[in-house]
């Protein structure tokens, strides 16, 4: 018994050893429980460890830093994408203009679909009109030119004539030597030599051919995007995230939208320009009369300066014709009409229609001028009415998610 007595009193001594271990353990572990907390403190505490410290940059400065790299990888990648159409400039620049005459054609064919006829048909009905039209009125104005072209050239050289007797007698008074001499310049700069001339011929005559090949291209895009163009465009969304193809295909439909009432409001406007120029013109007995509509109607789709600038043609063709007082009233009126455009029909129509502000629009035309000239001053209010219907669609969208997100954290909170 003895024996077995110390075992038990030596079992009860580990029992009561191990005990102590527990109960220890626990009370450490409550002298340790603070410190889970450590690790954020140390968080908070980043800055003033002298291990890892971070700079002392002004917090406009960083944010200023983020913002800018930013940018400058999106005007990077809109500097490539420019480089890259401007290099397809054959294939994109007839596409550009067959979208707009699609955005113009496509209520005819709408309509037409409505009154029960094959979609098919009704866009070879209205491209064929559509042609019609266009080869009509060149028709027409090849004809008026051609039948006035006459008596402008014996206007032209009298009025040159003029000029010459004014620089001869006026109070430059130059001698015939110098007049003789500077006319003599001017027609070598004009014709120039024989290589100079092969040379111009043949870029005409490959001009020539990128503006046939043009052609074409626009008239049958503009069949297939007037057929099938929401086929067409739910194959370019089915090409992105399918995350981001709501987005995108929301932000595509209020563009067309934006860009169909762009042009309507835009056609609305030139034919009203050109046809109180050319009535302007055809009061005053200026030559020339359809041709300078049409040309001001062509003109007027560059908003705001674009009907000025080809009004400037109708006050030269006053001024060779029917002598410098006739010019001025023709430069009256095309001042008339300008201002009649500036502050009513631009607010009214392009206002309501397009949201676009005048500002930005002349800005957009400046701009597209200095990138791409004539293409860049007729693609850029579009442009830009498109780029604000997308960016008012996008705030819109992403804002309403914003406000859904934060829906349930104020219902939590109260």
């Amino acid at each position: 018994m003895g024996r077995w007595g110390k075992r038990l009193e030596r079992q009860r001594a580990i029992l009561n050893r191990d005990v102590g271990r527990v109960v220890d353990g626990d009370e450490l572990a409550e002298e340790l429980a603070p410190t889970r907390e450590q690790p954020e403190h140390d968080a908070r505490g980043v800055e003033e460890s002298p291990h890892v410290r971070r700079l002392d940059i002004p917090i406009g400065v960083e944010r200023a830093a983020a913002w800018g790299w930013r940018v400058l990888v999106i005007a990077l990648a809109s500097y490539v994408v420019y480089r890259i159409l401007s290099f397809f400039s054959d294939i994109t620049v007839p596409i550009a203009i067959a979208v707009l005459m699609t955005a113009l054609g496509i209520p005819f064919v709408d309509a037409l679909v409505r009154l029960r006829v094959p979609r098919v048909l009704a866009t070879i009905v209205v491209v064929l009109a559509g042609i019609a039209v266009i080869v009509g009125i060149l028709t027409l104005v090849g004809q008026q030119v051609i039948a006035q072209i006459d008596d402008l050239r014996t206007s032209v050289a009298d009025g040159l004539g003029e000029i010459q007797d004014w620089l001869r007698d006026g109070p430059l008074g130059l001698s015939d030597e110098q007049l003789d001499s500077w006319i003599d310049r001017a027609q070598h700069a004009v014709q120039g030599d024989d290589g100079e001339v092969v040379q111009r011929a043949t870029e005409f005559g490959s001009r020539l051919t990128h503006v046939a090949a043009g052609t074409f291209i626009v008239i049958f895009s503009t069949f297939f995007f007037l057929y099938e163009g929401e086929r067409i465009w739910r194959f370019i969304v089915a090409l992105v995230p399918r995350k981001a193809r709501e987005a995108v295909d929301g932000s595509g439909h209020v563009a067309w939208i934006s860009l169909t009432a762009f042009v309507r409001a835009t056609v609305l406007v030139a034919s009203v320009d050109a046809v109180a120029i050319a009535f302007a013109a055809w009061l005053l007995g200026v030559p020339l009369v359809f041709a300078i509509g049409m040309l001001v109607f062509l003109g007027a789709f560059v908003p705001i300066v674009g009907a000025f600038v080809s009004g400037i043609v109708a006050v030269l063709v006053a001024l060779v014709d029917q002598g410098f007082w006739t010019a001025v009233l023709m430069l009256v009126a095309v001042l008339l009409v300008q201002q009649l455009e500036s502050h009513v029909l631009q607010p009214f129509l392009m206002g309501r229609l397009v949201r676009v502000h005048p500002l930005a629009i002349i800005l957009a035309i400046a701009a597209g001028i200095t990138i791409s000239g004539v293409v860049g001053a007729l693609v850029a209010v579009p442009t830009a009415a498109c780029a604000n219907a997308v960016v008012r669609y996008l705030a819109g969208r992403y804002g309403e998610q914003a406000d859904l997100s934060r829906e349930p954290e104020a219902a939590a909170a109260r």
